[in-house]
């Protein structure tokens, strides 16, 4: 075995400052920070033990029922949580907004806000706290750090109870105190923490492991995570076609068929158990219609007036997708660099509550300017005539219309500083009003998903005018962008389909004020609220680049069906704008956490050429020599081995006979490595060479995804070294080495590796020759674009021949990294 010190990936960069490619988004740091993920590994290890517990099995390996209930339970569980949270950010948003009404309708704005502001400070304290200290993890929206797990690296301390109550407070009463962001991001990883808890059954936090281990391995518990990841869209939005065309598109998609309807299955149990759940209690007061789905509350943001559209309408979607594709690409440019020199600007303070202290006041800071702009703006705004504006959506649910000749609406946060003014019905019941209404007030007072309601309303084109719709738009970007990366759990995609909706709509009525307010069928689709459906679209697929999802997303939120071509038409434009310019916000957020997921197509450039992989071979970017173990050894050369790597998986060698050369027979983890050096049951003398493994540990015994008690290994593996009677002692390792790993020979395209690499989920690509002999090993982080631009750079020249070009791409590569 060759020696030298290696680390999981890319740790140790002798000459990273002399020779980093002028391409490379990575510093040193960075790939310090790389180093610290590990893979993960979906398939389990095919072992002689495993297959054993296979055949334990029996009949049971087919029969998927378990599946079935595990996802209808998560369904469920997902649900009823979408269902209370979103109650309680009601409940608590209703509670503040009331509390001050009185001093907003007599322009009390300084009382307003301070009251407003001693509330939410409180509400953000608790919110920023949550994430500082409960789980420090659960900043931002937490979709990345799914994203990542169901790439194939190893997120630690996410998927657990202490994560779920962090995000579900943070997220709760951030929404709540007035900061714009949504519960949609955060409920995606409450789904998916509800998914990994029901499939494992186990918890650390109260030390309980109940003895069902169906679901207990890495490829379960993944499944279980993409379709609870899945049900947390479609609960709230009550859309389970988008929430599983979500998981396919942005979060990670196997190709299994029966995958996908399992998780279509768990996303329509969660959309379901929330309609039940709202369609009876409101604000959790029980309103007695249990199972009567009203459109208007189980369409999210409902559209129930359709025109007639024209082919003319895709002229401003094109409009509309190329301003989404430039905004969204904006957002990601300033949030990535604010985020940049956020964490540089903190990394520098060195005390750790201090530093907690400067991004708790951070919030403090955004909420103070959220709120000063929501209540003082509006009032420098008149009130504009809202004669015959009997919206749904303006009409709170607890207004009373009756016979008599008054209706007040008591909970009007839109009438702001304006009169409330009175509504009546005519002779015809025909409802007329002389109300007023302030237009700013209504788009920023009022809650994000009312907010949207509004702007897509196809009854009123001229509902809201410029000022107040330039004022939203600049407010929403802006506070959204900032907001997005700090201290507290919180999502964007209600802040992307507000401010979306709002540019559309400016779109729109640009379009009435050239045209007028059209008087016939043939211009019926010269609506704002048309755009600002197809803006709200656009602009998430500029940020996102998400395409096919989404588009049936909005269609399922709105019910709008006509709108489903211009819709269409945007997204894709506002996407392929934004790949010119940005990369997509999650990779980019992925990207600057430093977390190792490999791209659908990798872009290598060098001397800003980009470079055919297929030109280039796994030797060229392999480790050589990497450290091995024989398929029989001593229990002291493994434990040094531990004790002096950390890889996280060795190659198996085995010499059939005397005269044989040593062959690659498998693979076997380090997890499992430190199993059975725990277990000197196992153990043989130097003569025992026995085919019959009466003391082996069972599957279930050695199937682990983290050690227990590290300290004890270490414990362990140090007697081992420092004791001279196990010298003489080995450990056979046939039984549980994978005798199913991955190879490529050292010629095999690079492409194709790549592809091979990404599509099977691998942790480790074993390298060997003609021979079988290992000569290199390929991890996800040597796959990472930057690492091929600086392996691949020398090979890059101008051949004179294409002997010479054939010539220089057979050389191999010296690396430095051992493994």
């Amino acid at each position: 075995m060759s020696s030298g010190k290696r680390h999981n990936g890319f740790q140790d960069f002798p000459d990273a400052g002399k020779r980093q490619n002028a391409n490379s988004k990575f510093t040193k740091e960075d790939r310090m920070r790389l180093a610290t993920f590990e893979g993960l590994d979906f398939v389990p290890s095919h072992s002689k033990v495993y297959q054993a517990w296979l055949k334990k099995r029996g009949s049971s390996l087919h029969a998927d029922w378990d599946y079935w209930l595990m996802m209808g339970l998560t369904g469920i569980g997902t649900g009823v949580t979408g269902f209370l949270t979103y109650q309680t950010i009601k409940l608590l948003t209703r509670l503040k907004w009331e509390f001050v009404l009185p001093y907003i309708q007599d322009s009390n704005y300084m009382l307003t806000w301070s009251y407003v502001f001693g509330i939410s400070a409180v509400m953000m304290i608790v919110s920023s706290l949550s994430v500082l200290f409960v789980c420090p993890t659960s900043s931002a929206s937490g979709l990345p750090e799914v994203i990542a797990l169901l790439n194939g690296a190893a997120i630690n301390n996410v998927f657990n109870l202490r994560t779920f109550l962090g995000v579900t407070i943070s997220f709760i009463l951030s929404v709540a105190a007035g900061i714009f962001c949504g519960p949609e991001g955060p409920m995606i990883i409450l789904g998916a923490i509800v998914g990994s808890s029901f499939s494992q059954l186990e918890s650390d936090i109260f030390r309980f492991r109940l003895p069902i281990q169906r679901f207990r391995n890495l490829a379960d518990r993944s499944k279980f995570i993409m379709a609870g990841a899945g049900a947390g869209l479609a609960s709230v939005f009550r859309a389970p076609v988008g929430g599983l065309l979500f998981t396919i598109e942005e979060v990670a998609f196997s190709g299994d068929i029966r995958l996908a309807w399992q998780t279509f299955f768990c996303c329509m149990m969660a959309a379901l158990t929330t309609d039940i759940l709202t369609s009876a209690f409101e604000g959790y007061i029980y309103q007695g219609h249990f199972g009567i789905f009203q459109a208007a509350k189980s369409i999210v943001f409902w559209v129930n007036n359709f025109e007639d559209m024209s082919i003319l309408a895709f002229i401003p979607a094109v409009i509309i997708g190329i301003i989404g594709g430039l905004l969204g690409s904006a957002f990601v440019f300033l949030n990535i660099n604010l985020n940049k020199f956020r964490r540089k600007m903190f990394g520098k303070i060195k005390n750790l509550y201090i530093r907690k202290f400067c991004q708790l006041l951070e919030v403090q800071i955004i909420l103070l300017l959220t709120l000063t702009v929501t209540i003082y703006v509006p009032s420098f705004f008149p009130c504009t005539s809202a004669d015959n504006y009997e919206l749904p959506t303006l009409i709170n649910e607890s207004m009373q219309l009756n016979t008599s000749d008054v209706i007040i609406n008591k909970n009007a946060f839109y009438l702001f500083n304006c009169p409330k003014g009175l509504s009546w019905k005519g002779p015809n019941e025909e409802i007329f009003s002389n109300r007023t209404i302030n237009q700013v007030a209504t788009l920023l007072v009022e809650n994000g998903r009312n907010g949207i309601t509004y702007l897509f309303n196809r009854d009123f084109p001229e509902l809201f005018g410029y000022p107040a719709l330039f004022i939203g738009l600049a407010s929403y970007f802006f506070f959204s962008c900032w907001a997005a990366g700090s201290a507290l759990a919180g999502g964007l995609v209600v802040p992307m389909l507000y401010t979306g909706a709002l540019y559309g709509r400016i779109v729109g009525l640009s379009t009435i004020s050239i045209f007028g307010i059209p008087t016939d069928r043939y211009g019926a689709w010269i609506n704002p609220g048309l755009f600002a459906t197809i803006g709200a679209a656009s602009y998430m697929s500029g940020v996102t680049r998400i395409t096919i999802s989404l588009t049936v997303l909005m269609i399922e939120v709105t019910n709008d069906i006509q709108a489903l071509l211009p819709i269409t038409v945007a997204v894709m434009v506002a996407q392929r704008v934004g790949d010119m310019l940005t990369q997509p916000f999650y990779s980019a957020t992925l990207e600057l956490k430093c977390v190792p997921i490999l791209p659908e197509d990798p872009k290598v450039k060098i001397n800003k050429n980009d470079l055919n992989l297929e030109l280039f071979t796994a030797g060229n970017i392999m480790k050589r020599n990497p450290r091995t173990v024989h398929l029989r050894e001593s229990v002291v050369c493994l434990a040094r081995l531990l004790q002096d790597t950390q890889h996280s998986a060795f190659p198996v060698i085995h010499k059939p006979d005397q005269d044989h050369h040593e062959v690659f027979v498998g693979t076997i983890t380090r997890m499992e490595l430190c199993k059975l050096l725990q277990s000197e049951r196992i153990f043989e003398s130097e003569d025992l060479k026995s085919d019959v493994y009466i003391n082996q540990l069972s599957y279930e015994e050695i199937n682990t995804e983290k050690l227990s008690k590290l300290a004890a290994t270490n414990q362990v593996i140090n007697k081992y070294i420092s004791d001279p009677k196990y010298e003489d002692v080995f450990i056979n390792l046939e039984p549980y080495i994978n005798q199913s790993a991955t190879t490529v020979h050292d010629g095999f395209s690079l492409h194709r590796t790549y592809r091979i690499f990404q599509k099977l989920g691998l942790r480790h690509l074993t390298v060997v020759d003609k021979k079988n002999q290992v000569v290199g090993i390929i991890t996800r982080k040597d796959l990472m674009e930057f690492n091929l631009e600086e392996m691949l750079e020398p090979s890059v020249c101008q051949p004179k021949s294409d002997t010479e070009l054939i010539f220089l791409m057979s050389m191999p590569h010296e690396s430095s990294h051992d493994i």
